[in-house]
C-alpha cells in the first residue's frame, strides 16, 4: 500500500522471502499502481487503497504510505480481515496506536510495526550478546541518525500534516535501541530546533534511568551524521558502526580489558534488508499468531508514548494533538 522508495525496496526484497509473493499493489493513482506493478511484475494493481483491502488474493499488506495515513489505512486493512505489516513511525501518537490494536484484536489478525532493525542479523547478535553477559550491566546508550535530504526535498520530510520531522523520521532508530536495551526511561529531557513549518529539523533526547543508566539520543535533517551506536556496560561496549540500523553496519565489541577490540562482521545481506522482517511476518502467519513476540503490541505502544512525551517536551506539535 504505497508506491514510495521504501515500498520499492520492499517489494524488491520479497523474492527473497520463502513462501512469499507479491500479488497486489495499491495506489491513490492508476498510473503510479501500473508503473509500479510493471517494475515488479505485479499482478492486481489497483486505484484505490480500499480496492487493495478488499482483494480477495492478499493475505497481508505492508503499508507504507506517510506517518499521517497509517492509522486510517491499518484500520482500513484490518476491518477488510488483512493481516498487516506497518511501516514505522507506526501512527501519528499512542492513541492511534491503540485504536489500530485493538481493531486487530477485535478481528483477529496479524498486526505488526515495521521496525526492520529488530529482525537483522547483527541486531539479534547485540540482544544474545546482552543476553549472554558480554557488557554486564548496561550503563548507557548513545545513538544518533542524521542526513540532510537531497533536492529535490520529499513533501513528507518537512510537512506537519505528514508527520513531518526528524523525531518520527528517523528519530525512532535511536529511541528504538535505547527502549529495547534499557526499558521504559524515569525522566525524559528533549529539546528540538524548529523548522520554518515548525516541525524539528534535529531533536536531541536524554533518558535517564533509577539505576543510574543513561541515555543519549539524537536525530537530524540539519547535517550528515556518522549514524552510528554505542551499548556501554560495566562488563563491556558493542559498537555498532555507520547505519546502525540497517544492514550494513558492522559491530566492534569492546570487552573490559585495556586495548582489546573484536571485530564482528556479517555476510553482506542479499537484499536490501527487508527480507528479515518479510520472512518473520510470513513465519507468523503460517504459524497463524496474530502478534509477534520479537516485537509486541506492548512495545510498539511504549515506543509511541514515548515519543508523544518527548514531543510534548520539545514542543513539536501536530494539529491531531
Amino acid at each position: 500500500m504505497g508506491c514510495g522508495k521504501i515500498a520499492k525496496k520492499f517489494a524488491a526484497d520479497l523474492k527473497l522471502v520463502k513462501d512469499a509473493e507479491l500479488v497486489a499493489v495499491g495506489a491513490r493513482e492508476q498510473a503510479s499502481a501500473d508503473e509500479f506493478g510493471k517494475w515488479f511484475d505485479v499482478h492486481d494493481c489497483h486505484s484505490s487503497y480500499l480496492a487493495l483491502a478488499q482483494n480477495p488474493q492478499v493475505d497481508v499488506i505492508y503499508i507504507a504510505t506517510p506517518h499521517s495515513f497509517h492509522h486510517a489505512h491499518a484500520l482500513l486493512c484490518i476491518e477488510n480481515k488483512k493481516a498487516v505489516l506497518v511501516e514505522k513511525a507506526f501512527t501519528l501518537n499512542a492513541t492511534q496506536a491503540k485504536g489500530v490494536i485493538a481493531s486487530a484484536k477485535a478481528n483477529g489478525v496479524f498486526l505488526m510495526e515495521a521496525f526492520w532493525t529488530r529482525f537483522l542479523p547483527h541486531y539479534l547478535k547485540i540482544k544474545e550478546m546482552i543476553g549472554q553477559g558480554k557488557v554486564g550491566r548496561v550503563q548507557s546508550v548513545i545513538a544518533e541518525f542524521g542526513f540532510k535530504p537531497t533536492p529535490p526535498v520529499a513533501q513528507r520530510i518537512y510537512d506537519p500534516a505528514l508527520g513531518g520531522g526528524s523525531l518520527l523520521d528517523i528519530g525512532v532508530y535511536p529511541v528504538f535501541l535505547a527502549l529495547d536495551i534499557l526499558g521504559k526511561p524515569d525522566d525524559i529531557n528533549a529539546w528540538m530546533t524548529p523548522a520554518t513549518t515548525g516541525v524539528d529539523s534535529q531533536c536531541s533526547i536524554q533518558f535517564k534511568y533509577k539505576n543510574g543508566a543513561l541515555a543519549q539520543l539524537f536525530s537530524s535533517f540539519n547535517s550528515n551524521l556518522a549514524t552510528g551506536a554505542d551499548l556501554a556496560g560495566d562488563g563491556g561496549r558493542i559498537r555498532m558502526t555507520h547505519r546502525f540500523h540497517g544492514p550494513t553496519t558492522d559491530l566492534e565489541y569492546y570487552p573490559d580489558i585495556v586495548d582489546s577490540r573484536q571485530a564482528i562482521h556479517f555476510e553482506k545481506a542479499k537484499g536490501n534488508g527487508y527480507e528479515y522482517e518479510a520472512q518473520h511476518v510470513t513465519d507468523c502467519i503460517k504459524k497463524g499468531l496474530t502478534e509477534t513476540p520479537l516485537r509486541s503490541y506492548a512495545d510498539t505502544i511504549l515506543l509511541m508514548e514515548t515519543l508523544d512525551e518527548i514531543r510534548r517536551i520539545a514542543g513539536i506539535k501536530y494539529s491531531i494533538d
